[in-house]
């Protein structure tokens, strides 16, 4: 399986953990200084966790590994490191439109993803008061449902290389997913929110490795880092933007106006998947790659079997 599809579940973990742990060690009181000890309780953690981390990765990371994983990254690092400029990679990707409208619409999907976990806690007290530790638990379930997804997401890939179809798929059942989680969200059964959330995060986390995976692919020879980090930054700033406008909509009209907010923003993203061109050049090469290997292969083998002929008279 692709590294591009196995690296978007570690930060997954992380949100997993995120979401589990603070509503377990901080309690629900309102003694300030209790509060307090408890939160630092919690950030000695996580910076004891984060300076670990960095160690490991200063020791263990290398700067690439010893042989290209697919002859289409092997053409990538034949070239010349003099020849290769990051602003002018950028700027091709910028001109290219299938990859423009994969950025945007892997932002409003993801950024969606990220206004609905900042927001759930919120959602889910106002409908359910006095279920902090479950809050934090249908995040659990989102995430590990969500890391499920992109596991098998990343099979499928590796076995039909169907990308776009895939990615539209994916995209069509995330729109579902929150359509069914925002009017199951008020029916007072803690289960069934439970059930859809773990739904949604199947597929909308599901989408993480897909969109890197189709990126790769319409932008082939460009660096797959340099492709892979602006569609982070799109999701960044849609992310931030759609946190804001969901929060204030819930402030004024409540939680479910703020959550059709995000079924709208998914319904946009979907429409906009249809018209990304599968323009596969990734594989295009690979196959280009396996053909001239083997053309290469038959020509070693008829210069061989004539040097033996001619041996023989």
């Amino acid at each position: 399986m692709s590294c591009l599809c196995l690296s978007p579940l570690s930060p997954q973990l992380g949100i997993a953990v995120g979401f589990l742990v603070p509503p377990v060690l901080i309690p629900n009181v309102e003694d300030v200084e209790k509060l307090a000890y408890h939160i630092s309780i919690m950030f000695f953690m996580t910076a004891g966790v984060a300076s670990a981390l960095f160690i490991l990765v200063i020791i263990v990371f290398k700067e690439k590994p010893p042989n290209p994983p697919s002859r289409a990254q092997a053409l990538i690092q034949s070239r010349p490191a003099a020849e290769y400029s990051y602003v002018q990679s950028i700027l091709r990707l910028l001109r290219n439109a299938n990859f423009l409208l994969l950025m945007v619409t892997y932002g409003l999907n993801v950024g969606c993803f990220y206004a609905l976990s900042t927001l759930l806690n919120r959602m889910v007290i106002h409908h359910y008061p006095g279920e902090e530790v479950n809050a934090g638990r249908i995040g659990l379930t989102i995430i590990l449902s969500g890391m499920a997804g992109a596991l098998i997401s990343g099979i499928w890939l590796d076995k039909t290389k169907t990308y776009k179809q895939t990615t539209l798929v994916v995209y069509i059942m995330s729109l579902v997913g929150m359509i069914v989680y925002t009017f199951t969200l008020s029916l007072d059964h803690l289960w069934v929110v439970f059930v859809t959330a773990g739904l949604l995060g199947f597929f909308m986390t599901g989408y993480l490795p897909l969109g890197f995976e189709f990126a790769a692919e319409l932008t082939y020879p460009e660096s797959e880092g340099t492709s892979s980090g602006l569609l982070n930054v799109s999701a960044q700033i849609f992310g931030i933007a759609l946190t804001i406008s969901q929060g204030q909509i819930m402030d004024r009209f409540g939680t479910k106006a703020g959550n059709l907010l995000l079924c709208s923003v998914l319904f946009l993203g979907t429409i906009m998947t249809a018209f990304i061109k599968a323009d596969l050049r990734r594989q295009q090469a690979n196959l280009e790659n396996e053909q001239t290997s083997l053309l290469l292969h038959g020509e070693e083998r008829c210069n061989q079997s004539k040097g033996g002929a001619t041996s023989v008279l």
